[in-house]
């Protein structure tokens, strides 16, 4: 049943690419059509490279101020790794300068490759096998998807102080959404993109948290990001293992213009990780491990990554 997904996938992404053909000739600076190659690399065994098609189109807008350039921006985007396939759609409506609504999803399938004798998993179930470790289907297909509906709010000191130097930013994000594996069911546990395989299919609270200094110089922006993701899916004992704390995610950013089209992110980045009362934690099923309640979590070292984005 699982494989019959793939094709519904496939057919997904060629309705991407025929309307970004559809569109390719009619670019506008400010309003209309946008085209995107977004690749993303980092110290981690990972790598992403992807195609987003954009329209914008002015929506309500006013005399004021606050209102003169809302706006709606439509993406539909296309993305490949090494382990993963996968196309997203969303829609953003600017009702008022300093605030976003935004709504979208993903659909997307995975497989597992040996990379260097590393096993690295796209999508598959995880359980508990030999000695409690980490134990992966072999499913092959099947789909993960994503919906989600979120809010931002966002500030910009040169709207009270104008100058090209006085651009001190903040925006704050937060968002619902539902994810799900179509060969997982009831509270099974899946890995998707070779994450920590701790995913349940069930909602999950998301929101971020950006202060920066833009420039208008070669390093355009400097910023401190902050993530958070909570798990709402509401597992009898899910606090014995951790279920029930919030994640985070730190970053130092910094934004470089390369050209009038390129740009280039590197970003350094830490989390929080659960503190576990087994020493030897590694490597184990996570639903057979009890955390720490006196010290549950820590920060440590994520990993570097870099995002050059291509507008055409």
């Amino acid at each position: 049943m699982c494989k019959k997904y793939l094709g519904l996938l496939i057919c997904f992404v060629l309705i991407f690419g025929f309307f970004a053909e559809l569109g390719a000739e009619e670019s506008e600076p400010e309003y209309g059509i946008s085209h995107a190659l977004v690749l993303q690399l980092s110290s981690l065994p990972e790598a992403k490279l992807g195609y987003t098609f954009g329209y914008k189109f002015p929506f309500l807008q006013g005399d004021n101020p606050f209102t003169k350039d809302n706006n709606v921006k439509i993406a539909l985007t296309a993305e490949v790794s090494p382990i993963s396939l996968n196309g997203l759609a969303s829609i953003v409506w600017t009702p008022i300068a300093f605030l976003e609504i935004s709504a979208g999803g993903r659909i997307g399938t995975g497989w597992h490759i040996n990379l260097f004798g590393a096993d690295l998993y796209g999508l598959a179930r995880t359980a508990s096998g030999e000695n409690n470790n980490f134990k992966y289907s072999n499913i092959k297909g099947g789909l993960q998807g994503k919906g989600y509906l979120g809010g931002a709010f966002q500030f910009d000191l040169a709207a009270i102080i104008p100058g090209d130097w006085n651009h001190v930013v903040f925006r704050t994000y937060h968002e619902i959404n539902y994810a799900g594996f179509s060969c997982a069911s009831g509270k099974e546990s899946w890995v998707f993109e070779n994450d920590d395989g701790d995913n349940v299919n069930g909602f999950r609270y998301y929101s971020n948290y950006l202060v920066g200094y833009q420039m208008p110089i070669f390093l355009n922006m400097i910023a401190l990001l902050a993530e958070a993701e909570k798990n709402l899916y509401n597992i009898p004992y899910e606090k014995y293992w951790g279920e029930d704390l919030i994640q985070w995610h730190f970053a130092g950013i910094l934004n470089f213009a390369v050209h009038k089209q390129v740009e280039i992110a590197l970003l350094c980045q830490f989390r929080t990780r659960k503190n576990f009362i087994e020493t030897d934690w590694k490597d184990k099923y996570y639903r057979t491990l009890e955390v720490n309640r006196s010290n549950p979590q820590r920060i440590e070292f994520y990993r570097v990554a870099a995002i050059v984005n291509y507008k055409f």
